[in-house]
């Protein structure tokens, strides 16, 4: 079971993996990639000198005025993601992907367009609008590619929300290690990284004109005409053929169980989950996934990648390149965890073993720090000690990566039902923006406040997402999505995966013996009867 494996729910007809499924991934992962390449850049284009000058920001302003940048972008984030699931429940997904794009497009003018003339107030202004069509993007993007995916490749479409998220940002540190060692010091050396950010987002605009609205979705509304053509259109078959009966007669089987069950109209869902506290927890448990996966100090190195590798005593001629190798170990990592580890060794696992192996990697950092103290000394030249930092630094990258970057996204996805998949999309997205807006808007200061401290708070925190994945998050691989709420019920939550199961396989067994029971009754009854009688 991995990203290139088919597992079909029913026969298939080949034509239904077609490119036009792949392309409409495609174009909507633009989202993600604009995602990740304005999360990465920003910490050294923010560094550079040339930006530095450009705005009068001496050193004692430094630290503030790059909170401020990076922290207003997160906030925006948070209140997109929230606005999305009205957005979506109204206009549909494909009007939220070209309403991101557009948003993020005039945010990335707005920073282009700030000068010393200007001040920092554009940019200010720019960085919140991008951060508003980034929530709405990271919310959407998910739903519309688990929407429009055949089953059996259900995995590896929504894989690529993930994998273009990690392209761009590890574009976005390698555009920065160029522009610094091959653009003079200039204004045109700081905007050019700003600028890219019009690629993907002018991508992703364009693309929403060819791309199809999300048939799901329009059978929702009782756009049934529209639905079927989308529908027919994407999987390159005619609305008589079996397989797209048979996948019209699934949505609309669960759309009337919605019906029945939560209710269709925009508060339905929150009505229904007020009266179901079992829910509500699941709901706390995927916000606090992403607090803990905040928790572990990625966002706090994706942002300041120049004050973390500095603190290593990494030199300032080498920080960017430092940076780049971090941005391809963490993209290289993705691919791996998508092709072997997410369905093999099990989303638990996955966090169980980040969150040791993390803690211990940035304990050993921390102690480095606090004993050689690289920063104090003026060191010119990485030695033993302090290449084994760097070396402990990457392995907790390659670790971090395949484990409590992606695998709590996984685990939200299957959390919760279809009937309140949007609702619970919309609440955990947020809560990653956020606890992500908490970490960065204070990192600059810790680092100034705590030094090596920082690493030991990471580390602490790493230590007790080990306890919280243990003790509350159980193995939810294997387990139909309709018997999640069941998956709670068993105790302990460490075993909750295999006793289901089991309980499962008990319960088919015995339907197939009262089936076959049944059958050999009847089979009896019409022997008892005789040949009928004229």
């Amino acid at each position: 079971m991995g990203l290139l494996t088919l597992v079909e729910d029913r026969p298939t007809p080949p034509c239904v993996y077609n490119w036009r499924v792949y392309c409409l991934a495609l174009v909507a992962s633009c989202g993600s990639n604009m995602i990740g390449y304005t999360s990465a850049f920003i910490g050294t284009t923010i560094d550079l000198d040339s930006f530095l000058t450009e705005f009068g920001i001496s050193e004692a302003q430094e630290d503030l005025i790059s909170e401020n940048i990076v922290s207003l972008f997160i906030a925006g984030a948070f209140f997109g993601a929230l606005l999305t699931y009205g957005l979506s429940h109204w206009i549909g997904r494909k009007w939220c992907l070209a309403i991101a794009s557009s948003v993020f497009i005039i945010g990335a003018a707005l920073q282009c367009a700030a000068s010393s003339s200007t001040g920092l107030g554009i940019l200010y202004a720019g960085r919140v609008l991008s951060g508003l069509g980034t929530g709405v993007a990271s919310n959407i993007v998910p739903i519309y590619l688990s929407e429009l995916a055949p089953p059996a490749i259900r995995g590896r479409l929504v894989g690529l929300y993930e994998l273009g998220w990690q392209i761009g940002g590890m574009l976005g540190f390698w555009i920065n290690y160029g522009v610094e060692q091959h653009i003079a010091e200039s204004k045109e050396q700081w905007v050019i990284p700003f600028a890219i950010q019009l690629i993907p987002s002018g991508m992703l605009l364009l693309g929403t004109l060819w791309m199809r609205e999300s048939p799901r979705w329009l059978f929702l509304h009782d756009k049934r005409a529209e639905a079927m053509n989308n529908l027919c259109w994407i999987r390159q078959l005619t609305a008589s053929d079996i397989y797209i009966t048979e996948e019209v007669a699934a949505i609309d089987q669960a759309i009337e169980a919605q019906k029945n069950s939560v209710g269709l109209g925009f508060w339905q869902p929150f009505k229904a989950l007020r009266s179901r506290p079992l829910l509500c927890y699941r709901l706390f448990l995927g916000c606090m996934l992403f607090f803990w996966q905040n928790g572990s100090g990625i966002n706090a190195i994706n942002y300041y990648s120049p004050t973390i590798f500095k603190s290593l005593g990494v030199q300032t001629n080498t920080v960017d390149i430092m940076t780049g190798i971090f941005g391809v170990v963490k993209a290289v990592m993705t691919i791996i965890w998508l092709l072997f580890l997410v369905d093999q060794f099990g989303r638990r696992n996955l966090l169980l073993v980040g969150a040791i192996t993390g803690s211990i990697c940035m304990w050993i950092i921390g102690a480095y720090v606090y004993i050689v103290e690289p920063t104090k000394h003026n060191i010119t030249s990485l030695n033993g000690s302090g290449i084994a930092a760097i070396f402990f630094f990457y392995l907790w990258t390659a670790v971090y990566t395949p484990t409590w970057n992606g695998t709590p996204w996984v685990i939200n996805s299957e959390f919760f039902d279809p009937n309140f998949r949007s609702l619970a999309q919309a609440c955990t997205t947020a809560s990653n923006w956020l606890f992500n807006f908490l970490i960065s808007r204070f990192t600059e200061q810790m680092f100034t406040a705590m030094g090596y401290g920082v690493y030991m708070f990471f580390a602490a925190l790493s230590f007790l997402a080990f306890f919280f994945a243990f003790f509350l998050i159980p193995e939810t691989s294997g387990v139909p999505l309709e018997k999640v709420d069941r998956l709670f019920q068993c105790k302990p939550v460490w075993r909750a995966n295999k006793q289901l199961k089991a309980i499962l396989a008990e319960e088919e067994e015995q339907f197939r013996f009262d089936i076959k029971d049944q059958a050999v009754h009847q089979e009896n009854r019409d022997e008892s009867d005789g040949p009928a009688q004229v």
